[in-house]
């Protein structure tokens, strides 16, 4: 059978049926509300405290499609809204069809293409209007989700008691040291590598949304390169809540934490509702994790759609600057024309024959503002 005839199959829920104890457990189905999604319910927006500029990262001003960087967390979500986003995370037909996909398996802790055949209640969260509206509020731009196949991708950690346990204490003893040399105090850096190194996004915003209670983690953070090298940092959010990035434009990492059995977030990623703003859009980091049918499909389709509309503004122009006796202006035409050129040999550069795309290897040609050395360094890191 073809891998890619998985969408087509009906599985019996025995078939399931997992014969292990798994580590996250599900509330059960009986204790968890149903019916559809409803802003006046399930939204429980609290804007953040401050939400950071590209100038505040020190990045050219020019630099992506809004002055808005990053937020710091912000209350979005209802404890019932997170119990039912979680409900579907986690049902055994979704996660069964992804082990079916053509993923290599120890990319498992990321679940995609949660589109709306498994996931309705996220599906329609993330459409709606008023989610829509505090996204673009808190952008500085008016957005809409990236692709359906973007809602949502999965990030899932997770451990047992006892590693938790043993990662705490190693913890504290790492603590009880530094006070001994008169260096307590100081931020929490884990050994361990990142769990996503320095990488730049596919898309221009992400809203990264916790399903997890996070009340004893430590670490966690999101760490940012400015404009002239330095490094901060965004803590992560609580349960319900979320910060967005204009992660395309921004080198970031997500560091490890400690002190919880898992950490479940959710990334939804978003591009500009107006067809006539840059879409910069890179498949890199996404490409080697997705199944590329559907990537390829749902990327083309709503590329063509942006110049479709791009075609049919600049006919109108030309048709009524030809009523009022106008002469064409030549030079915008071919800028135009240049343009859209550029934007389908950008497309076309992004949808790499499948046989060439080797699943689970990302390059490093997203990173547009490490040295050589960052590059070496992050190399050696992942060998």
């Amino acid at each position: 059978m073809d891998i890619s005839d998985i969408s087509d199959i009906s599985i019996p829920v025995a078939a399931m049926t997992p014969h292990w104890k798994p580590i996250i457990d599900s509330i059960p189905s009986d204790q968890v509300a149903t019916g559809d999604f409803d802003p006046d319910q399930h939204l429980q927006y609290e804007p953040p405290a401050r939400v950071h500029t590209m100038k505040d990262l020190n990045l050219p001003e020019n630099t992506g499609i809004s002055a808005v960087a990053v937020s710091e967390p912000f209350r979005l979500f209802t404890t019932e809204a997170v119990h039912r986003m979680r409900a579907e995370v986690l049902s055994q037909e979704y996660v069964f069809s992804q082990l079916l996909t053509p993923i290599p398996h120890d990319l498992r802790t990321c679940l995609r293409g949660f589109a709306a055949r498994y996931a309705p209640f996220v599906y329609d969260t993330w459409k709606s209007p008023a989610t829509l509206s505090i996204i673009s509020k808190l952008a500085g731009l008016d957005l809409i989700t990236e692709m359906d196949f973007e809602i949502a991708h999965i990030n899932i950690s997770v451990r047992s008691e006892e590693e938790k346990k043993q990662q705490v204490a190693a913890f504290a003893e790492k603590q009880a040291f530094d006070e001994d040399e008169g260096i307590a105090g100081c931020p929490y850096e884990p050994e361990e590598k990142p769990i996503v190194d320095w990488h730049t996004d596919a898309y221009p915003f992400v809203c990264v949304t916790m399903l997890s209670d996070c009340t004893s983690m430590i670490g966690g953070e999101t760490a940012l390169r400015t404009g002239n090298g330095e490094i901060v940092k965004v803590r992560g959010p609580q349960m319900g809540c979320a910060v967005i990035l204009q992660g395309r434009y921004i080198e970031h990492q997500a560091l490890r934490a400690l002190g919880t059995t898992e950490r479940i977030t959710m990334v939804t990623s978003f591009r500009p509702r107006s067809p006539n703003l840059p879409d910069d859009t890179v498949l890199t980091t996404v490409r080697p994790i997705s199944n590329l049918s559907e990537l390829y499909s749902q990327y083309s389709e709503y590329r063509l759609e942006i110049l479709e509309e791009r075609l049919r503004t600049q006919l109108r122009v030309l048709r009524e600057n030809k009523r009022g006796g106008k002469k064409v202006n030549v030079k915008a035409l071919k800028e135009f024309i240049r343009a859209q050129t550029d934007f389908l040999a950008h497309m076309e550069r992004e949808m790499v024959d499948e046989e060439l795309v080797t699943m689970g290897n990302i390059d490093d040609s997203h990173l547009h503002h490490l040295s050589q050395d960052d590059l070496v360094a992050k190399r050696k890191r992942a060998a």
